[in-house]
C-alpha cells in the first residue's frame, strides 16, 4: 500500500514540476517577443518600391507558363500512382507481390484460374526455374484488365 501511495505522490510532483516549467517557458518567450523592437514602417515602405517590379514580373512570367501548359487528365495521374493487382472478388488491391513466398493466396490461385501457372507452388518446390515462370506468369496477370488495379 505504500509503494502505491509513493508512485501516485511521485506522479504528481513530477507533473507539478512539468507545469512549472512550460509555463516558464511560454512567458519567457513572450517577454523575448515583446522586447523586440519593431521595423519602423517608414523603413518597409522604402524597401518595399525597390522590389515591387520583380516580383511583378516574376508573377508574369509564373502565369504565362500555367496558362501554356495543358493540364494532366486526373485519371492518369491516379492510375500512375497506384501498382498493384486488384482482387476482383472483394476489391482488395495487393501492391507487394514480387516475392512469390509472401505473395497473398488470392494471387496464386488467380494464376492458376487464368492457366499462367500449372499448380500453386509450395515453398519448399521452388528453384531458379519455377520463379522464373512465376515472374513471367505475374506480369501477364498484371495486363489482364479483371486484375488491374
Amino acid at each position: 500500500m505504500t509503494e502505491v501511495l509513493f508512485i501516485l505522490v511521485a506522479i504528481i510532483v513530477a507533473y507539478v514540476i512539468y507545469v512549472i516549467v512550460s509555463e516558464q517557458k511560454t512567458t519567457s518567450t513572450s517577454a523575448v517577443s515583446q522586447a523586440k523592437p519593431e521595423k519602423p514602417v517608414e523603413a518597409v515602405k522604402q524597401s518595399t518600391p525597390q522590389s515591387a517590379p520583380k516580383i511583378e514580373k516574376v508573377a508574369a512570367v509564373k502565369s504565362v507558363a500555367s496558362a501554356t501548359r495543358k493540364p494532366e487528365p486526373a485519371s492518369a495521374t491516379q492510375h500512375a500512382g497506384k501498382r498493384g493487382l486488384k482482387n476482383p472478388n472483394t476489391d482488395e488491391v495487393a501492391t507487394t507481390y514480387s516475392n512469390y513466398r509472401f505473395t497473398k493466396r488470392w494471387i496464386k490461385e488467380a494464376l492458376v484460374a487464368e492457366g499462367l501457372l500449372d499448380k500453386v507452388y509450395k515453398n519448399d518446390e521452388l528453384n531458379a526455374e519455377i520463379e522464373a515462370t512465376i515472374k513471367g506468369a505475374v506480369v501477364k496477370l498484371e495486363a489482364l484488365d479483371k486484375y488491374r488495379a
